[in-house]
């Protein structure tokens, strides 16, 4: 009787297990070592489109794309011989439709019969996925080519204009080698500050058109703090002229990945913009800290200046030739120079600012 219900209780947990199997919503298969099929759910029929005995009468190498039928090689050797318990691979199939279907399999060791391994294989249908990945790599690809094509283009431009530009100013000096009183001619005048400006223009465009993103094995690790000593170094006559206080609270030991040249820049551009937009209400004081954040170094540049109203500036503030107050030194390209510095990098930047109580730059720069 015990013997009667041991052998009921067992048949009914493999009707429960075979239920499951084949009710699977992902598609399940159990394969020997060779690569035949001996199970199957309902799953893996829909997901390849054909009948169980049709699987069975075909090797699965059958149904894979040429170019797959080795991903599973070097893993497998590590399955049979015990080094790992499992693995998961990419491989393409074909559908019986003919269609290219993409699968994320797991396989794993199963011994029904001690001696005689088999592989489960559990099958995930990731085809949209793929297909929404390769279209990404596509796009991407295409937005590489033409930025290098609009960065040639950009190079060619910006060289013809200065040489242009370069031929204008080397005439108008001719002319007044020549002629010296065209010094007193208000065309003539208006021609040459023409010239100038333009000239200035080519030298902003030429450095724009520098710009590009750095990659991580092009550039070094920067000690922050040395680099913000020796920015403040090469202010301190402007500083001490506006009566300004420079504290440099950087951690001494943190490093950044940086270009030098962009670092003093970037650190250059801040700092004296902090003493450009000083207030006369009271004496300037620039703070420089450091904080990290994940992988990021975080470089805050604080000042106590006239602030800028982000409300109304904003979206504009890191725009070419947008100036914000009647200083008659600023032309806006520093900060949009500054942004596009601290983007090659890999970085970022972000501002927080009060109209006549001061502004706080953060400036997001890849860790050491």
């Amino acid at each position: 009787m015990k013997v009667t219900n041991n052998l009921r209780n067992f048949s009914s947990a493999f009707d429960v297990l075979e239920r499951t199997f084949n009710n699977a919503y992902n598609g399940i298969a159990i394969v020997n070592l060779e690569g035949d099929w001996l199970k199957v759910n309902d799953s893996v029929c829909e997901t390849f489109g054909y009948t169980r005995w049709e699987l069975f009468n075909m090797d699965i190498s059958n149904i894979v794309y040429v170019q797959d039928l080795g991903v599973h090689e070097e893993k497998f050797e590590k399955l049979i011989s015990g080094k790992i318990d499992k693995y998961r691979v990419k491989q393409r199939y074909f559908h019986k439709d003919g269609t290219i279907i993409w699968m994320l399999i797991y396989v794993s060791l199963v011994y029904f019969k001690k001696g005689k391994p088999h592989m489960i294989w559990q099958f995930s249908d990731i085809t949209k996925h793929q297909k929404g990945q390769d279209k990404l790599k596509t796009m991407l690809y295409l937005a590489k080519e033409q930025n290098d094509r609009l960065r040639a283009f950009a190079s060619i431009v910006t060289h013809n204009l200065r040489s242009h530009s370069g031929n204008l100013l080397t005439l108008t000096e001719f002319l007044e080698d020549d002629d010296s009183t065209l010094k007193q001619n208000e065309n003539f005048v208006l021609l040459k500050q023409a010239v100038d400006n333009l000239q200035e223009t080519v030298s902003h465009l030429t450095e724009v058109a520098k710009i590009r993103e750095i990659e991580d094995s092009k550039m070094d690790a920067l000690n922050l703090y040395d680099y913000a000593e020796k920015a403040t170094y090469n202010i301190i006559a402007l500083a001490q002229n506006a009566k300004a206080v420079i504290y440099n609270e950087i951690d001494e030991d943190i490093c950044v990945k940086a270009i030098p040249a962009y670092l003093d820049s970037i650190i250059l551009n801040f700092l004296t913009n902090a003493i450009k937009y000083r207030t006369e209400k009271r004496k300037p004081i620039i703070a420089l800290s450091s904080d990290v954040e994940g992988d990021f170094v975080v470089l805050k540049i604080k000042d106590n200046g006239l602030g800028i109203d982000l409300d109304k500036f904003g979206d504009s503030l890191f725009q070419m030739y947008k100036t914000f107050h009647c200083n008659p030194d600023a032309i806006g390209i520093g900060l949009f120079i500054t942004k596009n510095h601290i983007e090659s990098l890999g970085g970022r930047v972000e501002v927080k600012s009060e109209v006549d109580v001061g502004s706080e730059f953060s400036v997001y720069l890849k860790k050491a």
